[in-house]
């Protein structure tokens, strides 16, 4: 596998499509917004003028994109990604998803001799750059060992999770732990502002302890420093819990807490702010 076209050049798109071409790979590359790509277009990057496009001829087409919606048009748009890929292409969708959806495309993929594997990731900007990010994989185990050369060159932690679907469902547990997390550290800022507390004292005594975690190392600071900037931006973070909430119903499961932490979000884009890092999740606090 040396020909790979990448769908989705944003802020996670950018970092992995470089990582791909630091690897050797031959990357064409497709966005909707051509700006945004033309950082990997210096290094070497060809440009294509639809998703079908960069994906004809390819051995494997990478997409990563922002909502279903967007998935659903790439792959089933008329011209797109199932219509124009070769036959035995390795179709990997990296987009955060729904489980059905995935199911979906690994059949008409299959009918027509592609492999596809969804493969949600986890790491944020700065893991997609870094070449760090978790990979979480779902599809056929066959497809999965073709294409680990290229998750080895975006990732660190890559994990085949089981059949079509199952990086998705993995995917969703993820947030659901994660907005526990980035709530928490929030809450704690706060608390820690009305009890008079220097907060950045504060947050550097808990954060090596019991309490410790990402998001509270990572978004705590900038929660503290009024950094709204996204390194993941709060109307993908509301699409991926309505997901988990979508699934959570399906399966009985309890998700009150996530559904606590979706409705703050939901604020924060009613006020204009879904543009905004989720850690501006703290301002719903303060």
């Amino acid at each position: 596998m040396k020909s790979v076209g990448f769908v989705g050049v944003g802020v996670m798109g950018a970092g992995m499509v470089k990582n791909l071409l630091q690897a050797g790979f031959h990357v064409s590359v497709y966005n909707r917004t051509r700006e945004k790509a033309e950082g990997v277009l210096a290094l070497g990057a060809r440009w294509c003028e639809s998703p079908g496009d960069c994906a004809e001829g390819k051995d494997a087409v990478v997409t990563i994109v922002g909502y279903p919606a967007d998935v659903e048009g790439i792959y089933f748009g008329p011209g797109g990604i199932l219509d124009r890929a070769k036959k035995g292409a390795a179709l990997i969708d990296m987009t955060t998803t729904s489980p059905a959806q995935a199911q979906r495309i690994h059949r008409a993929a299959a009918e027509r001799g592609m492999d596809f594997l969804d493969a949600p990731v986890s790491g944020g900007q700065g893991g997609a750059a870094a070449g760090t990010l978790a990979i979480m994989v779902g599809g056929d185990k066959a497809a999965f060992d073709r294409c680990m050369p290229i998750f080895s060159a975006m990732g660190k932690n890559i994990v085949y999770e089981g059949p079509p679907g199952a990086g998705q469902h993995t995917k969703a547990a993820n947030q659901i732990a994660l907005s526990g997390a980035l709530c928490g550290a929030a809450e704690a800022i706060s608390y820690a502002i009305r009890a008079g507390l220097d907060p950045e004292r504060m947050l550097a005594t808990i954060m090596t302890g019991a309490a410790g975690s990402w998001q509270l190392s990572n978004q705590g600071p900038r929660m503290i420093s009024g950094d709204d900037s996204p390194v993941f931006y709060t109307k993908h973070f509301i699409k991926d819990l309505k997901i988990a909430m979508d699934e959570g119903t399906a399966l009985g499961a309890d998700l009150s807490m996530t559904s606590m932490v979706l409705g703050r979000m939901e604020r924060l884009a009613q006020e204009g702010k879904g543009d905004l890092g989720t850690q501006a999740i703290i301002h719903t606090y303060l």
